[in-house]
């Protein structure tokens, strides 16, 4: 990873670290602080510090501001656990596993509410308008996302343009609304604001097309969860979404009882579908639709009228996260 990249990460974590999210009730704002030290990679927070810095800007000057959408993302978490029934966060035990449900949604509540105290504690005035704006619409496609994921689970057949769609609002907008709002602080050129979200949009699609391959075949040993996890859980991600699409006599028939069946070993439902996963080419047809994305990310930010010196940062990081093994 590059080293200023590094510094900037450090950068944030010292920010949260020092951020007073609240005294009393304990109960209240301790969930807020535990989550908040978990760690994760602060991508989106990073974001708006590489967008910022695009102009000749000085990253300490956001970095208060940019903390915002880094409580955004894990008010998101917490809630998503919630939903999910996750007992693990960042290998350490969820919000409601540690305390309880009413605890982590009251407590998700309160960090809402404290990401935009803190875009309207550090933002210019004359930009508030704007970013809440567009702060909004992201919460608000977040949101509908995470329920068309949910919607899903019981939905018995899932197309590939319902699940792009779902992952462009459930994780790709915010990382579009987080190098949009660096954008919106470091200048006022329009056509740069809107290419530096859809740079985020696109880049955010791959990754999560990324995630979903890593899923199936990560090296176990450098995935540091484990592999096929998606598959033990019939998760409708691209790869399965294409396999049924795809599938036809045998491979069909073999998909479906695995599907169906209740009790398996796991190992051995991994296994056999990514053998189905195999013989369909869905490795290649993955890397091919998340390289599109990622080609579109770059092109982005090739058009954005910036230093060439300056986007060397964001591809750099970029292509440290494509070349990602975890």
């Amino acid at each position: 990873m590059n080293k200023l990249i590094k510094e900037y990460i450090v950068s944030i974590n010292s920010a949260i670290e020092k951020e007073d999210f609240g005294d009393k009730p304990q109960v209240l704002y301790e969930p807020i602080r535990y989550i908040m030290s978990l760690g994760g990679k602060r991508m989106r927070p990073l974001l708006s510090l590489l967008s910022y810095q695009l102009y000749g800007k000085n990253i300490k000057d956001i970095i208060p501001a940019s903390l915002a959408v880094e409580i955004f993302h894990n008010f998101t978490l917490m809630h998503d656990d919630i939903m999910d029934n996750a007992p693990l966060r960042r290998g350490q035990q969820t919000v409601h596993e540690k305390w309880n449900n009413p605890v982590a949604i009251l407590s998700g509540d309160v960090m809402l509410v404290k990401a935009y105290q803190q875009i309207i504690a550090h933002c210019p005035k004359e930009k508030l308008t704007d970013i809440l704006e567009k702060f909004n619409q992201c919460a608000i496609e977040v949101c509908e996302g995470q329920q068309i994921d949910m919607n899903f689970e019981e939905q018995e057949q899932v197309h590939e343009s319902e699940y792009l769609e779902m992952i462009r609002l459930k994780t790709a907008v915010l990382l579009g609304f987080s190098l949009e709002f660096g954008g919106i602080l470091a200048m006022d050129n329009e056509a740069d604001q809107a290419l530096l979200y859809q740079m985020g949009v696109n880049a955010g699609i791959g990754f999560q097309l990324m995630d979903d391959l890593l899923d199936v075949y990560a090296d176990q040993e450098k995935f540091g969860k484990q592999v096929g996890g998606d598959i033990i859980a019939n998760k409708k991600t691209f790869l399965l979404i294409k396999a049924n699409e795809l599938a036809s006599g045998e491979n069909t028939v073999e998909l479906n009882k695995w599907l169906a069946a209740s009790d398996f070993d796991k190992e051995e439902k991994v296994n056999a579908v990514k053998s189905i996963y195999d013989k369909l080419n869905i490795k290649k047809l993955t890397e091919a639709k998340m390289n599109e994305y990622f080609k579109k990310a770059f092109q982005n930010l090739e058009d954005l009228d910036a230093p060439s010196e300056r986007k060397i940062i964001i591809m750099d990081f970029f292509n440290y996260l494509i070349n990602r093994e975890q």
